[in-house]
């Protein structure tokens, strides 16, 4: 990389206890459910990281890692090479006061993420207050004035002095990136930020945040299950789209290689399922996969994690888990978690599974 990262996720672990019943619990220890395993990340100044894949797999729980809101039951999570949570202890150079307003946060319902009975001026003035203590209250109030003329809420006064429940909800999610904004924060979370809203506000909000993102240097970790949207924040920002199935980042590159060239099997089956994605000459009629349902995650099958499903499979699948090293998923390198990504792997020699395409071609 020839920037140095300001937010890195080296072998990063979010481990659950799953809830149990009373009798359950009196009987048996807890499952513990593997929702992140083992996944690092860099993330430099002015980028668009862009984490797609099925519910459940991980994705928002590795992003609330990444700006320190959920702490890792394994691994590290560092800002400017400053460990956060031992900051948040009381240990390190950066206070942790300073990390939290520099990594902010999209909610989905923006809607739910507002005080109902503050306008909007006092919800946004309310930060700055707390933040930039020496501002007075008319440089806060011009400034928030500013900012939401900026993100097209106009007349910027009129929507000043509405509460929540009179904004549409593509009004109040421009609240909320206001809100982060207002904190010159170094990275945004925005999780699944654009999925409440109807197909033409979504391109509109996506094209704000490209915009508001060159303009302020702010990096973004976009998070959604709609290979779709990824795709258009992370192309249109010349970043990165990264691919999770069951707690474990499987690939990662810049978006238009991994869509146009994927190299994990489960790429192949969002890409496949997201019709408008598929490159020009992608005639695939069947999904690329031999089963629908997705393992427990309490669970989770042993080798790589994708094999009960993947077409392409092979035994050496069943047992050995493949990498992704920390340095390929670190730089903007194309890279997969798949045997296949290997010309010289003994993959090639292993014996295709069961129902597989191998075997398939082989009775035919």
């Amino acid at each position: 990389m020839t920037v140095d990262p300001f937010v890195s996720l080296e072998n990063v672990e979010v481990h659950f206890e799953k809830e149990q019943g009373l009798v359950e619990g009196l009987f048996n220890d807890p499952d513990r459910v593997k929702a992140v395993d083992d996944v690092s990340l860099e993330i430099p100044e002015n980028d668009v990281v862009a984490l797609v894949g099925e519910s459940g797999c991980g994705k928002t729980t590795l992003g609330k890692a990444a700006i320190g809101v959920q702490r890792p039951t394994g691994g590290s999570v560092r800002y400017r090479g400053q460990d956060i949570w031992a900051a948040k202890d009381g240990m390190g150079e950066i206070p942790y006061e300073r990390i939290r307003k520099s990594l902010q946060i999209i909610h989905q319902d923006p809607g739910g993420s507002l005080n109902p009975n503050r306008t909007v001026m006092k919800s946004l003035t309310t930060p700055l207050s707390r933040w930039q203590p020496d501002m007075d209250s008319e440089d806060r109030r011009a400034r928030v004035l500013r900012m939401l003329e900026r993100v097209g809420m106009k007349p910027p006064g009129d929507y000043a002095s509405r509460y929540p429940h009179q904004l549409s909800g593509g009004e109040q999610q421009r609240v909320a990136l206001v809100r982060a904004l207002l904190m010159n924060p170094d990275l945004i979370l925005a999780d699944e930020a654009v999925s409440a809203l109807d197909v033409s506000l979504r391109v509109e909000t996506m094209d704000l945040l490209l915009e508001l993102q060159e303009e302020f240097g702010t990096s973004f970790l976009f998070i959604s299950h709609d290979l779709s949207n990824a795709r258009y924040l992370a192309e249109n920002a010349g970043g990165r789209l990264g691919v999770m199935y069951l707690g474990e980042l499987v690939e990662i590159g810049p978006a238009e290689e991994v869509l146009q060239n994927p190299k994990h099997p489960y790429t192949k089956v969002l890409r496949w399922a997201t019709a408008d994605v598929d490159p020009d000459g992608w005639e695939a009629q069947e999904p690329p996969v031999r089963g629908i349902d997705i393992p427990d995650p309490v669970n989770p099958p042993s080798g790589c994690r994708f094999h009960p499903r993947c077409p392409e499979a092979r035994e050496i699948c069943t047992g050995e888990t493949p990498a992704l090293s920390d340095e390929s998923a670190a730089s903007r390198d194309h890279c997969a978690k798949c045997f296949r990504d290997d010309p010289n792997h003994e993959y090639w020699s292993s014996e295709p599974l069961e129902g597989t395409e191998a075997t398939h071609l082989e009775t035919h």
